[in-house]
Order: C-alpha cells, then sequence, then structure tokens
C-alpha cells in the first residue's frame, strides 16, 4: 500500500509498525522521526499548508490525516480523489484504538498489541497519590495552555499531575494572573520552543513555584512515540 502521512507521529508509528520508504510516500516537512528513514521519503508541504499538487503527482492510495493537525478544507479537498483516514486522537483511549485500526489495515494485530501493551505499562508503574497542580504552556504571545479534551492532558493526568485548567477546552488564551493555584508550570518545546531562558523568567515571576522545561513531543506526539518515553515519564512523575 501507498501511503501519505500528512502527521509526524503517524510517520513516525507507520515506520515503526516496520513500513519502509517505498510504502511511505510522502509526509510532512515535520516529520523528522526516525531520522535516518524520513529523509528518503517525499516532502509534501507542512501540516497546514500542504502541496495538493505534489499529493496529486504521488497518487497514493491511502493518505492519513488528523482533526487537529491538518486543515479541514484541504482534507476535504484531498478525500474527493483519494481515501483519507482523518484521526482524531484526544485521549489515551482514543490513541489505543488508532493503534489497533492501523493494525488491523497493515496485517499486524499482534505488533499494535504489543505496542498498546507497552503504553499501558508506562502508566500502570506510575503510582498517583495526590496530584499535583500544574500549567502547562504551549505558547507564548499569548500564553496558551491545554485543556481538558486534548491528548496532552491525558498524558499530564495519568502522570499524577492536575491541569488547573481542566475545566476549559481546547488550547486556551490565558494571563499570568490566572496562573496563582499551580505548584508546577510545564514550558513545553513545542509547539512554542521554550527554553532555559524562558525558565528563568517564569521563576523570577514565580518564585515559589517549581518550573520545568518539558518535552513537547512526550505529551503530544500521539501512535507509538510513547514507547520511547517511559523512562522521561516516570522520571517526570517523580517531581
Amino acid at each position: 500500500m501507498k501511503i501519505i502521512s500528512l502527521v509526524p507521529s503517524i510517520t513516525e508509528t507507520l515506520f515503526d509498525f516496520g513500513l519502509t520508504s517505498n510504502e511511505i510516500i510522502g509526509r510532512t516537512k515535520f516529520c523528522i522521526h526516525p531520522e535516518n528513514l524520513v529523509k528518503e521519503v517525499e516532502v509534501i508541504g507542512g501540516t497546514k499548508n500542504l502541496n495538493i499538487e505534489k499529493i496529486r503527482a504521488l497518487n497514493p492510495e491511502l493518505i492519513i490525516a488528523n482533526k487537529e493537525e491538518n486543515e479541514k478544507l484541504q482534507v476535504e479537498e484531498l478525500s474527493k480523489e483519494f481515501k483519507v483516514w482523518v484521526t482524531d486522537i484526544q485521549n489515551l483511549e482514543d490513541n489505543s484504538m488508532f493503534i489497533t485500526d492501523l493494525g488491523k489495515l497493515l496485517k499486524k494485530p499482534d505488533l499494535a498489541r504489543n505496542f498498546n501493551e507497552s503504553i499501558d505499562g508506562i502508566f500502570s508503574e506510575i503510582k498517583v497519590e495526590t496530584p499535583k497542580k500544574v500549567a502547562y504552556l504551549i505558547w507564548k504571545n499569548p500564553y496558551m495552555t491545554i485543556g481538558s479534551d486534548t491528548f496532552i492532558h491525558d498524558v499530564i493526568s495519568k502522570i499524577g499531575f492536575q491541569n488547573i485548567f481542566s475545566a476549559q477546552k481546547r488550547y486556551p488564551v490565558i494571563s499570568l494572573s490566572d496562573f496563582h493555584e499551580a505548584e508546577y508550570i510545564f514550558l513545553s518545546t513545542e509547539p512554542y520552543p521554550f527554553k532555559q531562558k524562558h525558565i528563568e523568567e517564569f521563576q523570577a515571576e514565580f518564585p515559589s513555584k517549581k518550573i520545568t522545561l518539558v518535552d513537547g513531543e512526550a505529551f503530544s506526539w500521539f501512535g507509538t512515540h510513547l514507547t520511547k518515553k517511559s523512562e522521561y515519564l516516570q522520571r517526570l512523575a517523580k517531581l
């Protein structure tokens, strides 16, 4: 099957299922894992600005997109000409189903089961007593965080943190005055590239809070990526 992936975490997952660059014939410029393999795959634009003509020229048998990552109008345009699977991953349960469905599609159900068992095992080993209150930032100018209907929120919850913005949905804009409940502030490395200097800025503003730079991929990349983040997530859970 000739597949085009429109999402970085989907591209990585396809490679993890054993597909090759002969089968994954297109990917976005943001698809960076696995580094040694993605470089062999044709780039078809970014997640939000696909090169429709290049996709047409590649003539895929299947395009795998994501409701959140890709632009609806572009996906609808592609759906008129190609078979398009639009994934919608809002939590770990959705992710498990995605991996299972992909395993069925690729005729690799046992491998899918192994991935899901590995992911389940990561969180079953983390024992949550009293959740620690956290504010998770994904953007600066304006500050943006995550609501309860996001994949990031579910991962945060499973490792023992309580999202102080759980009453909100999707990715709300917030201000510094909204942080007073947080014991921890997580600054994600993506989509906004928070760095060490931002930790220092926040520490000056909130001297009593624990400010931590966190790997955005560990919280937002669905699919099989979590299987590579076991030690990292367990370490964060012990903060």
